[in-house]
């Protein structure tokens, strides 16, 4: 037996299921009938009529049942049939309940409000950009909630974006009263996917898609040698546009690219050479900087999965990369320092690791050492670390 609380359940779960292909049939959204990809099937749900010797056996609960379902106040039509039982005798006892349409299925379960909400905003919007017929279910719950200043601020930035495929403006220069770089960032998914319909734009990137221009891709360097530094205006520590970094004037003999800023920061003057801090899974950067070529250069990044995957990836725009302090006898000297390594990286294999850094990165892959072991480099004592870099350099004395 089925009771309106089992029920309500029963239709939560087929609003969750369905109602974004209910949406898009336009049954709901006053779409004529000839354009509607879909008709509407009428939900009737079998509230379970017990057998006879059910009914014998739970006597008191059947009463309970058929009162519940005579005091209903919900939605849809009740279907009742008549039943003879032995200890009940004759009862007219609820069959069926039969909902004919979304609006029963909403009323029913309490989604009534974001459900006009939602049909309100959709209407708005698809009188203004017919496209966005199909693409607006899926942010059912997005517009369903949406304040009325946030849905505002989503119109007018729509049109505005729409007028403007092309801007190239910061998002600091749209002239939109309430979106902001905040505002936009919180609900940039719904806006990018919007304009991309709007705009018939394939682009997967946000700025891309909005025809927004990115904030500038700042790269850290520090120019660790003196005569280095004047052709570069004295400048010591360098943090800019990678456009601005890749023309600098420089030749250094040794690049040494390094992940945590604060290595970088630690390193000392040394002849003829760089460090570039921090780049992470930006390492393609590389590929702009021409001053890199012709140097010898050198990685060191943290021992781990995705330590090795930067590594791999930076070969490929540097062949002879090298890497230091990657290595299995660091790794173990540093064991009780071994933090877990959150997500592995997914590659089984990474082509342009050395013999034996694929050994490691495989060793690391099947826990090996234990549970996605992962050292940071930082955790390596500096004055260790500092003399391996010196012999990589080939400096002599402090």
């Amino acid at each position: 037996m089925k009771f309106p609380d089992d029920v309500i359940e029963t239709l939560k779960r087929k609003f969750q299921k369905n109602h974004k292909e209910w949406l898009k049939s336009g049954i709901c959204c006053n779409v004529p009938e000839s354009e509607q990809p879909g008709l509407w099937e009428a939900i009737e749900i079998n509230l379970g009529i017990p057998t006879g010797r059910e009914a014998i056996i739970q006597t008191d609960n059947v009463q309970v049942w058929i009162n519940a379902w005579k005091s209903w106040q919900g939605t849809g039509q009740i279907q009742w049939t008549e039943r003879c039982w032995q200890t009940l005798g004759a009862q007219r006892i609820p069959e069926k309940l039969l909902l004919n349409n979304p609006g029963d299925v909403v009323i029913a379960i309490g989604e009534e409000e974001r459900w006009k909400n939602f049909i309100n905003r959709f209407r708005l919007l698809i009188q203004c950009w017919p496209k966005l017929f199909k693409t607006l279910p899926r942010y059912y719950n997005v517009l369903a909630n949406y304040s009325e200043s946030d849905f505002q601020c989503l119109c007018e930035i729509l049109s505005w974006l729409s007028k403007n495929p092309n801007s190239n403006f910061y998002i600091r220069q749209i002239p939109v009263t309430g979106v902001d770089s905040k505002w936009l960032e919180s609900h940039k998914n719904i806006v990018a996917d919007l304009v991309a319909v709007i705009n018939d734009n394939s682009e997967k990137n946000f700025y891309k898609k909005c025809g927004l221009k990115p904030l500038p891709n700042l790269i850290r360097i520090r120019i660790l040698d003196q005569k280095i530094r004047n052709k570069a205006g004295a400048l010591y520590d360098i943090s800019a546009p990678l456009e601005e970094i890749a023309i600098l004037d420089i030749s250094p003999a040794h690049v040494f690219i390094v992940e945590n800023i604060q290595t970088g920061l630690a390193f000392s003057d040394l002849p003829d050479s760089v460090v570039i801090m921090g780049l992470g899974y930006g390492i393609d950067v590389l590929e702009a900087i021409q001053w890199i070529k012709n140097a010898k250069c050198l990685y060191w990044g943290d021992i781990d999965t995705h330590g090795f995957a930067i590594l791999n990836r930076a070969r490929s725009y540097i062949p002879k990369l090298d890497s230091i302090l990657m290595n299995e006898s660091i790794l173990l000297k540093y064991r009780e320092l071994w933090v877990e390594e959150k997500d592995q990286h997914a590659a089984a294999e990474l082509p342009l690791l050395t013999e034996p850094e694929q050994k490691l990165y495989q060793s690391l892959k099947k826990n090996t050492f234990g549970q996605k072991v992962r050292l940071e480099q930082e955790k390596i004592n500096w004055e260790e670390a500092w003399e391996v870099i010196r012999i990589s350099h080939g400096a002599k004395g402090n």
